[in-house]
Parts: C-alpha cells; structure tokens; sequence
C-alpha cells in the first residue's frame, strides 16, 4: 500500500482527535447550560455528572457510524483511492469550520457540518469520476450520492427545529401556569408528580431508546418493553413519583436531582448522537484502509462499507475520554456558552446583539397581537395568568439566568427529541434542538421583556442563520478541499493537510488570548464577596487610572502617528479607542445593578459614581472622534498637516499630557488639594487652543490651509477641548465620590 495511503490515515487520526476538541468545544453548551443556567450544583459535579453521561453514551454510538459511511453516498461507484480523499477532504473542511465558529462564541450542528461536508466531498470526488468516465455524464451523479437518505436527514434536522421550539413553548408555559415563579407551596403538593414525569421520560429514553444499541439493555427486557409500552411508561411514573416524594420529605430538592439526572441523560445522548460527526468518517477511512490491504488493490471498489459498522469498543472509549478531558479544559466551550445564555436569561443588561429591521418587526407584530389578545380574553383570566408569570424581585431571584423549573423543562424536551432520533438512528442536531427548546421556553416564560426582545430576537436570528452558514460553508469548503486534493494528487494532499494543521495549531496553542468574556464571572460557580460602596470605590479609581493612562498614550500616538502619515498605527489607536468606547458603554449597563449596594446613606455616593461613569464615557468617545478622523484622513490619502499646525498641536500635546500626569497623580494619592490646579492648567490648555484655532482662520484666508487638513485640524482641536473638559469633571466627581463614601 502506498505511503501516501498511510498519511492520509494518520492525518485522518490526528483530525478526529482534532475535530472530537472542536466538536465538543461547540456542543458542550448543549448538554450544560440548564444546569449551568440554573446554578443547580458547582461546575465541578455538573461536569462530573455530564462526564458520566458522555462516557457512557459513547457506546451507544456504534448504530450511528452507517451514517458517515453510506448515509450521504454510495460507496459502491467510489474507489477506495477516491473515497479516502472523500473522507479526507471532509474532515479539512469540518475542523476548520467548527473551529472558526467557536471562535465567534456561536453554536453550531456538528451534524449539519459532517452531512453537507460529506455531500460537497463526494460532489467534488463524483465529478472527477465521471470526467474521467466517457460512458457517464452529469446527469448520473444520482449514481453516486444518496440523496433519498441525504433527504431524509436534512429533513428530520429542519423539522426538529420547529418542533423543538413549539415543545419548549408548551411545556414551559403550561409549566409556569401551575407552579408559577413562586413555587415553592404548590410543588410540595404535586412536585412530585411532575419531577416523575420528567425523571421517567428521561429514564426511558436513555436506557431503552438510547443504550438499545449497545447490547446492554437485553432483547427479552426491549421487547418486553415495547409491547408493553403505556403500561411501562404509567410504571415507572409512580415509581418514579413514590421515591421523589420520599426523597422531598426528608427536605431533598428534587429539581436538582431531576436537572442532574437530566444532564446526564442529555450528554448521553450527545454522545450516543453525535460522536459519528467526530470520529464517523476517521473511522470509515481506518476500515477503507484495512479492505485495500487486504484485497491488495487501490482500484477495488468500497461496496464493504454498505455492511454495518462494527466500532472497536476501546475506540469508543478513548474517545469518550477525550470529550470528557475537553469538557474539563476547554476555555472556548463557556464563551459559546455565553450567547446561549444570555439570551435565555431572565435578567437585562447589556445585551450581547444589536436590533435588525427584522426583529423590530416582529416585536411590533407580537405587541399587536398581544394588543388583540387584551381585548379578547376577560380581564379576570388575564390577572390570574399575569400573576401566575409574575417574576421575582432582583434580590429573590439570585445570580441565576433561570429557575430550576425551566431548567428542569429544557433538559425534559431536550432529552426525548435527541434519545428518539438516536434510536431512529436519525443524526438529530443536538444544537438545533436544545438550542430552540431554550429560545422557546425562554419565550413562554416571558424572559423576552420590551427591554429586550429586540436583542434576543437579532441574537436568535444570527445564531440560525449561522446555522445555515454551515450547511453552505460545509459544502462549500468541502467540495473545494476535497476537488483540490482529487485533482491536486499527492503533492496536494500533503500541502493542504500540513496547511490546516498549521492553522489550527496557530489558532488554538500560538496566537494571543481571546478577549475576555464578559460572562466569566457570572459563570463562576465560586460565591462572590458582597459588594459595597467602599469595593466599588476602590474599584473605580483603579479602573479611571488605567482608563486615563491608556488615553493618554492614545492620543499622543494618535498625534504622532497623523504627523508622520503612518496608516498602521493609526488603525491600531483605532481600534483600542474603540475597545475603550464599547467598555464604556458596558460600564453604563451597569449603572443600576452596582447602585444596589449603596445604602440609604450612601445616595449622594451613588449620584457621584453614576457621574463618573458618564464622564468616562464622554472622554472615551471624545478620543474616538479623534482617532477615527485622523485614521480616515491618512487612510484616504489626503494631504498631510502643515508645519505650523504640526508644532501648535505638539504644543497642546504636551500641555494635555502634563494634565493628565497630575490627575493620575490625585487619583492614585487619593488626595485632591491641587485640584485647583487643574482647573489652571484645563483653562491655560482653553486659551492655546484658541490662539490655535484663529491662526487656522488666518490661514484659511490666505489660502495657507487645505479643506481637508484644515477640518481635521480644528476636530482634533475641538476633541481635545471635550476631553480635558471631561476629564476635569471626572476629577471633580470622583473628589466628591470619594469624601461622601468616607
């Protein structure tokens, strides 16, 4: 057997390793976020439990390797040569994928990526096939791929998205309706009941829809159970229902064992469902090896592959044990997790997507009928729903996106979707699935306020569109890698396989940390020390220290970098304004939960720091306008600025420096005797400024200034006015934070 036949089965080993981490990164949010969401247990048992279920599930997947191995085509019309660049090329494809939209903080099908990956490499293989064939031509491309079965598994993933969403919904709202926010009194009464419902749902279709492949449930007890289904199912919901009840009254919560219990019921069938999308094709590829070898031939056909797949056990396992160790480190799985969350939580803020002409109209359309739905049903029916859907005081509700009840209803809806299709053998999207359950009981349960459903409509409407982006991008990408290497021959395989783990290696272990998240410490599962006046003074004269440093050396690079037209550096004091500007605008969002920690006392505290932050976010945006029209002069070619507006401009640099020295200096001494000074120096800096702008007008007359040059010139003068103004106000506010906080 060719070496080059040895590389590329080594390549297809290193890529499913690779494409298990990817893979995981982007589904862990899958089976996590209810419990993470609901705070429910410490991260450590949540992942401990959801370990469990992966390694468990990973033997369950053996049923669902038939998909990656004839499911989209048919192996019969392929040559083993042509079908290991097939799988080869899908694989490039599917990792690069995956691992540019974790790098975005979406969610994605790992499903939806293997399928049309799969479909665009063997587009890719069949049309080098057929050109090379006089006795075929391209309306027999249906000889080669599977479109009935292609067909039917795009269409179980687009129907379950509906599905899910209109389950989330239902459930939810019906859910809500009988125990309400405040549930505590009813669930003692029929709590019980219901976590039977959900435990008893998830028992069976873990363990006899979910582990029916694997040999561990018998024959005799499966068919038993199928014959006798209703009477099973009515069963095990009072045993179910008797144990939960016993377990309540020895004052156990049972919606944290029914989340736990789901969580492990849903990475199960995470794994049982979605390892083929990892390890599916690398697998078929190992087995398309092993027949060339043994017929002795690269021209034999891969009929073999129409046989079931026969997974090794210590295969499966090994690959459970690298999903459950990515589960554990992976930084990247709780920034996908992030948009999930934030837009299932029940809590405002800062909203993580802007609003789109599409989801204005849709809030309009919903309040329109809400409107319709007022004048219909009685008033009385109205205020029993109303109250019903009442949320909790801020102070009640806890740092959690959602209560245990939603919790418990997402891994409910989740779990029988994912474990059916399992057992239909079906690649369902766990994605799609858990991801539309979330949106849809996060609508029933009225998380979507005015304030904003705008954003969570815009981040939905991203995130499915992100969706088909991978149906497109998966065959696109893999029906070019894979016409590259079939038409590009060896040479080809080895350059584009070295290239992509070179950019994979870049991406993940070489280039710089990703930006921190703003979840992070949301998610952190340790408890927060409480916050007081006195922390978020501290705080606060920490975070105008650094900000007013950081603009101080923005602007002077700024000026500098205008002086000697370098577009480069221009660009970057862009963009790190622009970082200063968006967190100011963040700081503003956080305006009201901070102000929660002030006592009555601490009112005139309170006004000072809301000052301050406005003040921040003045000087911030000050230096942008500074920034953006320096980069875009330069940018544009434009001429550059005169002598004489050189040397006053580096005048007022200096002056605006020096400024800015003695203000860090108060801040960080805590002592503001010379603030008076301050305001000297602001009103010296106010009259250079204006002897700079009338000897621009005198310019201007005589032809001495150009348009351009001359427009950028007064609007760095005019900022620059703003931002030491600004600057000298925050001074004075945090002066007064700081007496009325003592």
């Amino acid at each position: 057997m060719s070496d080059i036949y040895i590389f590329t089965v080594i390549a297809l080993v290193v890529l499913a390793v690779s494409d298990i981490i990817v893979g995981v990164t982007n589904d862990a949010v899958n089976f996590l976020n209810s419990a993470l969401g609901s705070k429910v247990a410490s991260r450590k048992i949540i992942l401990l439990i959801a370990a469990a279920g992966i390694l468990v599930g990973t033997l369950t997947s053996s049923g669902m390797m038939e998909v990656a191995r004839s499911g989209v085509f048919h192996p019969a019309q392929f040559t083993f040569n042509e079908i290991m660049l097939l799988f080869l090329g899908m694989m490039l494809s599917d990792v690069i994928l995956l691992n540019v939209f974790n790098s975005l903080g979406l969610p994605t099908s790992t499903t939806v990526s293997m399928v049309f990956g799969l479909l665009g490499a063997a587009v890719a293989v069949a049309l080098h096939h057929i050109s090379g064939d006089a006795g075929l031509s391209l309306s027999d491309i249906s000889q080669f791929i599977n479109s009935g079965r292609a067909m039917l598994i795009i269409s179980a993933i687009l129907v379950s998205v509906v599905v899910a969403f209109i389950g989330g919904i239902i459930i939810m709202y019906f859910s809500r309706l009988v125990f309400s926010f405040r549930y505590n009194k009813m669930f003692a009464k029929y709590g019980a009941i219901w976590c039977g419902i959900s435990i008893m749902v998830i028992i069976y279709f873990a363990v006899f829809k979910g582990l029916k492949s694997s040999g561990l449930i018998s024959a005799d007890i499966s068919n038993f159970v199928n014959n006798n289904i209703y009477l099973v199912l009515l069963g095990a919901w009072a045993i179910c229902s008797a144990v939960l009840f016993t377990v309540q009254k020895m004052k156990i919560n049972i919606l944290k064992i029914t989340i736990l219990a789901g969580t492990f019921s849903l990475a199960l069938a995470f794994a049982g469902n979605d390892l083929v999308n990892f390890i599916g094709v690398p697998l078929a590829g190992i087995d398309s090896f092993n027949i060339a070898q043994n017929a002795g031939t690269s021209e034999i056909t891969m009929e073999s592959l129409m046989k079931p797949a026969n997974a090794n056990f210590f295969i499966l396992f090994l690959s459970g044990i690298i999903m459950v160790l990515t589960l554990f480190f992976s930084k990247k799985a709780m920034y996908v997790a992030e948009t999930e969350l934030k837009l299932s939580s029940q809590n405002e803020g800062n909203e993580k997507f802007g609003s789109t002409v599409i989801s204005r109209f849709l809030v309009r359309f919903a309040l329109n009928i809400n409107n319709l739905y007022s004048r219909i049903i009685p008033k009385s029916i109205q205020r029993k729903i109303a109250n019903r859907f009442e949320q909790l005081p801020e102070a009640e509700r806890g740092n959690v996106f959602y209560d245990l009840i939603r919790g418990t209803v997402n891994l409910t809806a989740a779990s029988i979707l994912i474990a059916s299709a399992t057992a239909l053998k079906l690649p369902l999207s766990t994605t799609y699935v858990i991801f539309m359950v979330s949106m849809g009981s996060s609508l029933a349960d009225r998380a979507w306020g005015r304030e904003s459903a705008v954003y969570r409509i815009t981040g939905v409407m991203t995130v499915i569109s992100g969706w088909f982006i991978t149906a497109f991008g998966g065959f696109v990408i893999a029906f070019t890698v894979a016409s590259l290497l079939i038409w590009g021959g060896n040479i080809a395989v080895v350059i584009v396989s070295l290239s992509c783990f070179y950019l994979l290696v870049h991406n993940n272990f070489i280039s710089k940390k990703s930006r921190k998240k703003n979840y992070a410490k949301e998610l952190n599962d340790k408890p927060e020390d409480i916050e007081n006046a006195n922390n978020i003074l501290d705080d606060c004269i920490n975070e105008v220290c650094t900000v007013l440093n950081h603009i101080t050396k923005i602007y002077n690079r700024t000026l500098v970098a205008t002086f000697k037209e370098n577009r480069k550096v221009l660009h970057e004091m862009v963009v790190e304004s622009n970082k200063l500007f968006q967190q100011s605008r963040h700081r503003k969002y956080e305006i009201l939960p901070k102000l929660k920690y002030f006592q009555t006392s601490e009112i005139n505290s309170g006004y000072f720091y809301v000052q301050i932050v406005d003040y921040l976010s003045e000087i911030t945006k000050a230096v942008l306008h500074i920034t953006r029209p320096c980069f875009d002069h330069i940018n544009n070619s434009h001429e550059g600025l005169n002598k004489e507006q050189v040397v006053d401009l580096m005048k007022i640099n200096d002056t605006v420096e020096k400024i800015y020295i003695k203000i860090n200096e108060m801040l960080r001494s805590k002592n503001f005797n010379e603030i008076d000074l301050i305001l000297e120096m602001r009103d010296n800096l106010f009259v250079i400024i204006a002897d700079a702008i009338k000897d621009e007008f005198k310019r201007m007359q005589v032809n001495k200034s150009k348009t351009k040059t001359g427009m950028l010139y007064l609007t760095i003068l005019n900022e620059t006015k703003t931002l030491v103004l600004q600057s000298r106000n925050l001074l004075k506010s945090q002066k007064y934070f700081l007496e009325h906080s003592k």
